[in-house]
């Protein structure tokens, strides 16, 4: 029996893990993707592959347009049931994947949707990094601690990362040390902080200078909901918030 799609026929495993949409093809690279936040599989289980988000969910370009067409959740889904059911398997499939010729030299995003949801899972990343030095890898997180532990201190010399604002941990990150995105309004709200946009070229986010920004995605209810800010202004407004509910004791450890 032939093969059809993008899945095994008798497993649902993904034939192909690593993509390429025309913005990636322009620059050279692959993406690989897992379902963005929150939500559940085919068979009822829950997921979150973003711990650590914040308002980013609020605008997140992976929960709208053809993220959401039904093939192309399908395909995340089987990647991450993958990831989850057989990790010995999905990184011995990526190695191999990551063998043929068209991607030497190549750069390859880890997540266009998705984010490192576990220890494991991270250092399963790590490990494929090292496994094909002649390949370029590169991600953004906001799983700042994780990374913190388990990449900052021997990163792979092949693999670059950016962290980005609007999630839980912002303010474990430091703009005069981090490599940090964050999003704008537009391209003149980037130029006026003194930030870098990533706009030619997405790999200027782990290549270009430190403070990189990002214009916000052309979705109406992420800009109302953005409303002007940038993503860590927001992401400070709700913490801010959130410490002022907090009881007068809690606030002051007593």
């Amino acid at each position: 029996m032939p093969e059809e799609g993008p899945f095994t026929t008798n497993t649902q495993r993904p034939r192909r893990l690593l993509t390429q949409n025309r913005e990636m093809r322009r620059i050279g690279a692959w993406n690989w993707s897992i379902p963005a936040w929150a939500g559940r599989l085919p068979d009822g289980r829950p997921y979150n592959t973003c711990p650590s988000a914040g308002i980013c969910r609020e605008i997140c370009y992976a929960r709208h347009g053809t993220y959401t067409w039904p093939t192309v959740r399908a395909k995340h889904h089987a990647n991450l049931m993958f990831v989850l059911d057989d990790p010995p398997g999905w990184e011995a499939a990526m190695v191999a994947e990551l063998e043929r010729r068209r991607f030497q030299d190549a750069w390859i995003r880890i997540h266009d949707s998705g984010d490192f949801f576990s220890d494991d899972y991270t250092k399963a990343w790590m490990r494929i990094c090292r496994a094909r030095p002649g390949i370029n890898f590169y991600a953004y997180s906001k799983e700042v601690d994780r990374f913190r532990r388990l990449v900052e201190p021997d990163p792979p010399p092949n693999f670059l990362w950016v962290y980005s604002l609007g999630g839980a941990q912002d303010a474990a990150l430091d703009p005069a040390t981090d490599r940090i995105a964050d999003i704008f309004p537009d391209e003149n709200a980037i130029t006026a902080a003194g930030w870098s946009s990533q706009e030619a070229s997405d790999l200027l986010a782990v290549l270009g200078p430190r403070l990189v920004g990002i214009f916000a995605n052309r979705i109406p209810a992420a800009l109302r909901k953005l409303a002007g800010r940038r993503a860590s202004n927001w992401q400070a407004e709700i913490d801010a918030e959130r410490v002022a509910r907090r009881p007068e004791s809690h606030v002051n450890g007593t």
